[in-house]
């Protein structure tokens, strides 16, 4: 079977997200999160639909009131009772290809929480989970290969944009060379180049360089990526040799990308430890329309929806204040996986459960 990786510009069914558990990792910071991810449903419903994984019948209830309250249409939300470990929605939720007759289809890879740091066992069930409540309009198929969604990007058109120290990490797939890893991704995406970038991280993040921290695809010819200014900061050689290795990728007909740098927001540290957190501009989501952009409360805040705004002329630009989400170190684009047209059931909404 011939599949074909689906650009995030895809039209989207709607987007999954993860609510946090009372008792988990956000448990310190549970109603500023939940004020972020309540922003989030409430942009991406004004355009499509929100699947939303919740952990028990009580904060089911409490979110189907609250949504309704803002005036989110019913026919927009969907609730879904399942067991989790965290919320980052980007990394265990399915990946999304198309097969030759134009069928979607769900790739649900193996979720290990970033090479072993993290409990997963429940969050790498969780795609198969949904599968049998009913949440999905299309077939699942199984991947051992460990590999989560923030680990690529591509153009929709046979060009994967990935990271050295994610995907070829010993931590996920010891044994597979890197001839092996493109073979696996040209089997299960359709994807016959793979631009790999060897430079480029954040400090605080818990990923290995994922790539959507570092650079995305905005259309088939441009990427948007982040730039650090200060020759000061700790990133600044890694982040521009990273910039000279996106001047050298060339598109499929020998022209270089159009580039979109990002700013370099100030750096943020936690309050509790002082260590720093992993702010980045790179970490928007495309949705049908609109573009939700993570902010800081930073000056450079406006110079990135700046930036993005002719990176994305024809979508909305929505900000969405993500200074809570980085102290659990992702930002917006982490929390979301987008679902493309055929992959969402229609379901009943907000009162789907299995338990």
């Amino acid at each position: 079977m011939t599949y074909r990786l689906l650009p995030e510009w895809y039209p989207q069914d709607g987007i999954q997200l993860t609510w946090p558990r009372p008792d988990g990792d956000w448990a310190p910071l549970l109603a500023r999160i939940e004020a972020t991810l309540e922003r989030i449903v409430m942009a991406t419903a004004r355009y499509q639909r929100v699947l939303i994984c919740v952990p028990d019948e009580l904060t089911k209830q409490r979110l189907a009131d609250t949504f309704h309250a803002y005036a989110v249409p019913a026919e927009r939300l969907q609730l879904i009772v399942a067991p989790t470990d965290d919320t980052w929605a980007r990394d265990h939720g399915p990946i999304s290809v198309v097969d030759e007759d134009g069928q979607c289809v769900l790739l649900d890879y193996t979720f290990t929480g970033w090479g072993g740091k993290f409990p997963a066992e429940r969050d790498n069930l969780l795609t198969q989970w949904l599968a049998d409540a009913g949440a999905w309009a299309c077939p699942v198929a199984s991947r051992n290969l460990v590999l989560e969604g923030g680990g690529i990007e591509t153009d929709g058109e046979g060009t994967l944009l990935t990271t050295e120290a994610c995907l070829l990490n010993p931590n996920r797939n010891p044994t597979l060379s890197r001839a092996e890893v493109e073979a696996q991704l040209g089997e299960d995406f359709g994807v016959d180049r793979v631009l790999w970038l060897a430079n480029g991280h954040l400090e605080g993040d818990d990923t290995d360089s994922h790539i959507d921290t570092l650079a995305r695809f905005c259309n088939p010819t441009t990427i948007a990526y982040v730039r650090c200014d200060d020759p000061h900061d700790p990133h600044y050689a890694a982040l521009a040799a990273m910039e000279q290795e996106l001047q050298s990728f060339r598109q499929r007909n020998g022209e270089p990308y159009r580039l979109v740098p990002l700013p370099w927001p100030q750096a943020c540290f936690d309050p509790e430890d002082g260590h720093r957190l992993p702010a980045t501009y790179a970490n928007f989501l495309i949705i049908n329309q609109a573009v939700l952009v993570p902010t800081y409360g930073d000056p450079a805040d406006v110079t990135a929806l700046n930036a993005l705004a002719v990176a994305f002329p024809e979508h909305t630009l929505i900000p969405i204040e993500c200074v809570s989400v980085i102290r659990q170190h992702g930002s917006l684009h982490c929390l979301t996986m987008q679902l493309p047209q055929g992959t969402l059931a229609r379901g009943t909404p907000a009162t789907t459960a299995i338990c």
